[in-house]
């Protein structure tokens, strides 16, 4: 092929992907399940769980491969008509995507882009910071709660709201995204500080809650935020079968709000956007109620487990409500000495998520994996922490 300048393609491209990086997924998992071919990988790095899909949604993505020669239903309207049923919403204010991650991205394309800002807190989701740059907006980034707080690097909802309304810059906030809890540090806010929060934004500001995690949460001060959806015409909620539901691979998510507010985000939606072993299996799987409890309270049981280890060892989890557990293992400056850390225990076969990307270096992020996966990481552990 003939030569191009270097960075041809990239000046040809819209100002805001010029300057974007692509999203990090932290290892090549591939590559290392190929290099650890007999089976003796532990994947704690992408919160996966360990427990895999009810075998209701396994029965369903079999009989949705006999008619895999036809496209999905381009409605998903089975799964939009259960999901409306589970969360008590009509069909209309339900949006299916191609995972929660496709979602987050096109509300930053409909509601925000050149001249208007996106509002996030820092050690966020990558993917708000990534929405807001290939929209061509600006991203104000709210300071989080201090580590000496109860909820270290946590939302700090005064903040957030403080940044919402600042009027300092001369194009005004259009969207915020909140995760409750939060990826990556497993932190969470309490439901009467997000009421508060929400009375004091104007409705022109879209708010999106990413609750991706939240099947996992049983703090008692915890409530979703789909409860506030009627009240506030400009909340959205989104939520993930990637997570405690186990379909990771099947890339389904989706997003509840205002009807008129889901109808305009209809316009961008991809044509056949969730695959038709995805609508089937997510409707399967939420229907199979005892699987996901039985999940969550593993969960709950490996992730309290977990969490005493690591202290035991002179490190500090930070609290979580997550399927994960984000862990000091350094103080901030000695950045390096974890990355050798994380090093040495890919190479024994062990997978954690650094989080130099999310400014916090000196941490790792762990996925609560089952029984025999935690013995194995804690030995691997022992070994590279003596």
């Amino acid at each position: 092929m003939p030569g191009v300048p270097e960075n041809f393609f990239v000046s040809l491209a819209q100002t805001g992907i010029q300057r974007l990086r692509a999203y990090d997924p932290g290892h090549d998992l591939v590559g290392l399940r190929r290099r650890f071919a007999d089976g003796s990988l532990i994947e704690l790095g992408s919160n996966e769980n360990p427990y895999g899909p009810s075998a209701r949604a396994k029965e369903a993505v079999l009989g949705a491969i006999h008619d895999s020669f036809r496209y999905p239903d381009p409605l998903g309207s089975d799964l939009k008509r259960a999901l409306a049923a589970h969360h008590d919403v009509s069909q209309q204010a339900v949006l299916l995507g191609n995972g929660s991650h496709e979602l987050l991205m096109q509300f930053a394309q409909v509601f925000a882009g050149p001249g208007a800002d996106v509002v996030a807190s820092r050690h966020g989701f990558a993917v708000y910071a990534i929405a807001a740059q290939a929209a061509g907006a600006h991203l104000r980034v709210a300071p989080c709660l201090p580590d000496e707080s109860a909820m270290p690097r946590g939302h700090d909802l005064d903040a957030l709201a403080t940044a919402v309304l600042d009027t300092s810059r001369a194009a005004v906030a259009r969207l915020a995204y909140l995760a409750n809890p939060n990826n990556p540090t497993g932190t969470w806010y309490a439901a009467e500080a997000f009421e508060a929060f929400m009375a004091k934004l104007p409705r022109e500001v879209i708010v999106v809650v990413d609750e991706a995690y939240a099947e996992f949460v049983d703090a008692l001060d915890w409530t979703s935020a789909l409860g506030l959806v009627e009240r506030h015409p400009n909340l959205v909620v989104t939520r993930t079968f990637s997570k405690a539901y186990a379909l990771a691979g099947l890339r389904v998510g989706y997003a509840i709000g205002h009807p008129e507010l889901i109808a305009v985000m209809e316009r961008v939606r991809e044509s056949f956007n969730v695959n038709s072993a995805g609508l089937a299996a997510a409707e399967a799987a939420l229907g199979d109620v005892d699987h996901l409890r039985w999940c969550v309270a593993r969960n709950a049981e490996q992730r309290t487990m977990l969490t005493a280890a690591l202290r035991r060892r002179g490190l500090q989890p930070f609290p979580s409500q997550t399927n994960f557990v984000l862990t000091r293992f350094a103080d901030p400056g000695e950045e390096a000495r974890v990355a050798a850390i994380e090093t040495a225990l890919c190479a024994r076969g062990i997978v954690l998520r650094p989080m130099g990307g999310y400014g916090l270096g000196h941490c790792l992020r762990i996925t609560v994996g089952h029984a025999d996966e935690h013995r194995r990481l804690l030995a691997g552990l022992d070994e590279v922490l003596a």
